[in-house]
């Protein structure tokens, strides 16, 4: 795995300096709005990304230090890219709702934090395209549709990757919604990115992977293993929310439901169901989502496996993306 920067001390001062000024765009009024959600919380992971100070993250949560048992692993999908962006703002020009997404990185045995392991997320944007993948449209099937939805529901299963399916090759240079950080000595690791889109076949979600026993060196992340590929979800009031919003009020993508969904396996934050925090009447202002990841370091969990047990549903057949 490997990466064309390096997270150290020198780097996170250059990277904070480059999300004040980068234009954050957003529907609406509030647009930076999700630092209130958590962003103190974003800072001091930030600034401790060395290892030499811990982050009062906890506190802020309100949450008790407690073992979790190990987080649900999911297939890798078909859109993952390797490591290809060192950074904890993934945002770039996408358009949607601020999502800031804190995370803590254990080991499920001995409840201790990990330190140092590379965390990677990607996902589609609010209308379901995938970024390096913009040719198979709306998360490979099809282009992203535009205007009202059909009045016939679909009979057929979509077009693209099998569930589960092998890993595609990138059809295009874009990056957005892609990133790679380390978590500090407590474990935490946060992001900057937006609310996520659907397309057809898929809740809304945002994949995850866990690197450990690698080494940070100047081209970025190398060596190790992947010890938990898994996918973060969202309740179904988050998402009619956000439905609610342009430009997510213009996907006309058909939705599955969290309970249709065939990966998610309705265990709630052990399946990777994020905690969220958002003014309900106002979500366009900025969501705050956290979870806690319960690994087994020493296990290698990078995803090709057989797609998991699908709960009986009626949605149809999609990518595993």
């Amino acid at each position: 795995m490997t990466a064309n920067q390096q997270p150290q001390e020198s780097h996170v001062t250059q990277e904070s300096g480059e999300l004040t000024r980068r234009k954050v765009v957003v529907v609406g009024a509030g647009a930076l709005a999700v630092a209130g959600l958590g962003g103190t919380a974003f800072a001091a992971n930030a600034a401790t990304r060395d290892g030499r100070a811990t982050p009062s993250a906890t506190s802020a949560r309100g949450e008790a230090e407690v073992c979790y048992r190990l987080t649900s692993e999911t297939v890798e999908g078909p859109y993952y890219i390797d490591a290809d962006k060192i950074r904890q703002d993934i945002t770039e020009d996408r358009e949607g709702i601020p999502l800031l997404l804190d995370l803590k990185v254990i080991d499920s045995e001995t409840c201790k934090p990990i330190r140092n392991a590379a965390v990677d997320i990607w996902h589609c944007d609010a209308v379901g395209v995938y970024s390096g993948y913009e040719d198979m449209g709306n998360g490979g099937g099809g282009p992203a549709p535009t205007g009202a939805p059909p009045t016939d529901a679909p009979t057929d299963a979509p077009t693209g990757p099998p569930p589960g399916g092998g890993h595609q090759e990138p059809t295009d240079d874009t990056r957005y919604l892609r990133g790679t950080w380390g978590t500090d000595r407590a474990g935490h690791v946060a992001f900057r990115t937006v609310f996520p889109g659907w397309y057809r076949g898929r809740c809304v979600h945002i994949h995850v992977k866990v690197h450990v026993d690698g080494e940070w060196t100047d081209a970025g992340y190398e060596g190790g293993h992947a010890c938990h590929t898994g996918q973060f979800f969202f309740d179904e009031e988050s998402v009619l929310a956000s439905a609610a919003v342009e430009p997510y009020a213009s996907n006309a993508a058909e939705r599955t439901t969290l309970t249709e969904d065939t990966i998610y396996d309705q265990s709630g934050t052990q399946g990777g169901l994020l905690k969220l925090r958002y003014d309900k009447r106002r979500i366009g202002k900025g969501v705050r989502g956290s979870l806690t990841v319960g690994v087994d370091p020493q296990a290698t969990e990078d995803g090709q496996g057989a797609p998991p047990p699908q709960p009986t549903t009626s949605a149809s057949a999609s990518p595993s993306a």
